[in-house]
């Protein structure tokens, strides 16, 4: 594999960016119009850059005008679901966490995009398709509502030093689960040891705010078998024993964490940057966390942008290969939207293939591109830089599955709630027993799983 400096990376980004300037799509001018375009503000500056970028050829391109907002993800989530219930809505929004899209869709609240994703769904990663295709409780049937512009999965992300310091060698780093896991947690004693006080083994998101809770547990009740607690037909499987077994392992795994003094006692309160900004301050040496936010952060600060592996998922305890559970980012257009056929127009833009790709790697690559054949084929995906390398075969090449809230909205409810973190906060907490912890919240899932019924077509 040929590695690239990060200089060169960034010059064949400017070149691919001025080719790709060339040769977008044609769009027909219509009467000149202005759409207000809501959108999640970057974890890095150039992400922000990126969607400046793409809005303002859009314009010159259209002889329309985009008056977009970058906002942060907390803030987007109020900020939309105020504007849906209120009715006063933007023409464009980006979804900002796992629940709007297929809630506001079962609602009917959202305008279906088939006309947009049908002509071009051939060319995604096809887990992709399910996340952005919801039931809608008004027609009865399923459509898309979500365009499918930024893929994502969950990489371990791991200070390489510090491992050193406690004694590690990374060549010899297991890579089946709980092997995997273990290898950090006597690291923690050595480096304290050795003078490094405040340094943890693991910056696990025990916490009940953002989505990063959801994504780790999760992964962990995958992990032990738990991949079918919902299934694509929009059932949960509460009554498997083989979920209920996985929930119970991974309840005892991550708060065994908590208990042990492994994970920082602070986790409990953190949102969704609060454990990349503890990795950052190297209070934790390995952290499970979405996109690769955590390595870009620090992408113009060389020594410790080349101290951080990024690690896709081990196998399974039984050395069976594990998929990685994949999100869709990408907007969608609310009812009420004042310019809904240009408000289309721009979506239909920014997922033409070539635009796609020079906006994600605009944004260094955060957002993997869900469309295989230019991942495999653009050096700067898969060749240019090891993080984005490792995080990309994750997300786009090796075995992957929607999250569960392509399935039914119910879980999205779930997760509102907090059902499952309530269980794990019982056990750490409140010295429940991961058994009856994980009954109390799947009894609690089975009642809200009621009150979203899906007709099979």
């Amino acid at each position: 594999m040929t590695v690239l400096t990060r200089r060169s990376v960034l010059r064949s980004s400017v070149a691919a960016a001025a080719a790709g300037a060339l040769a977008r799509p044609f769009i027909a001018n219509a009467a000149a119009a202005t759409i207000e375009v809501w959108f999640v503000q970057g974890f890095v500056p150039e992400e922000d850059a990126a969607f400046r970028a793409m809005a303002a050829d859009y314009e010159k391109q259209s002889g329309n005008k985009v008056e977009h907002s970058l906002t942060p993800y907390a803030a987007l989530r109020q900020k939309e679901v105020s504007a849906i219930t209120s009715g006063v809505v933007p023409d464009v929004m980006e979804i900002a966490d796992f629940a709007l899209a297929p809630l506001q869709s079962w609602d009917g609240k959202l305008v279906e995009l088939d006309d947009i994703v049908e002509p071009i769904k051939g060319q995604f990663v096809p887990t992709a398709l399910p996340c952005c295709y919801f039931y809608n409780n008004v027609t009865k049937k399923r459509a898309y509502y979500l365009a499918p512009m930024k893929i994502a999965a969950v990489p371990f992300h791991i200070w390489k030093s510090l491992v050193e310091k406690g004694g590690g060698n990374l060549s010899q780093l297991p890579n089946t689960w709980d092997a995997f896991l273990d290898f950090f947690k006597p690291l923690q004693a050595k480096l304290r040891a050795a003078g490094m006080r405040n340094v943890y083994s693991y910056g696990y998101q025990l916490t009940a705010n953002g989505v990063d809770p959801i994504n780790t547990f999760n992964a962990f009740m995958i992990a032990y078998g738990g991949t079918d607690f919902v299934t694509a037909d929009g059932k949960l499987h509460a009554d498997d024993p083989a979920v209920r077994d996985a929930a119970v392992k991974a309840i005892v795994k991550l708060t065994s964490a908590f208990k042990e003094g492994l994970v920082p006692p602070g986790c409990v309160n953190w949102n969704d940057a609060d454990d990349n900004n503890a990795f950052h301050s190297k209070l934790m040496v390995m952290d499970f966390d979405g996109t690769i936010s955590t390595e870009l952060a620090l992408f113009h600060k060389k020594e410790e942008f080349e101290d951080i592996l990024t690690h896709g998922m081990p196998l399974s305890n039984d050395g069976k290969e594990l998929p990685s559970q994949i999100a869709i980012f990408g907007p969608v257009i609310p009812k009420g939207a004042k310019n809904l056929a240009v408000a289309k127009e721009f979506v239909k833009y920014s997922m033409e293939p070539k635009v796609l790709n020079e906006y994600l790697k605009g944004g260094l690559g955060r957002w993997a591109l869900p469309i295989p054949e230019i991942v495999k084929s653009d050096p700067f995906w898969l060749h240019d830089d090891l993080h984005r390398t490792a995080y990309v075969d994750q997300s786009v090449i090796k075995p992957t599955i929607p999250i569960y809230e392509a399935y039914n909205p119910a879980i999205a409810q779930v997760g509102a709630e907090h059902v499952i973190m309530n269980g794990v906060f019982d056990v750490m907490k409140n010295g429940m027993a991961p058994e009856a912890a994980v009954d109390t919240a799947f009894k609690r899932a089975e009642t809200i799983f009621g009150k979203y019924p899906i007709v099979s077509s």
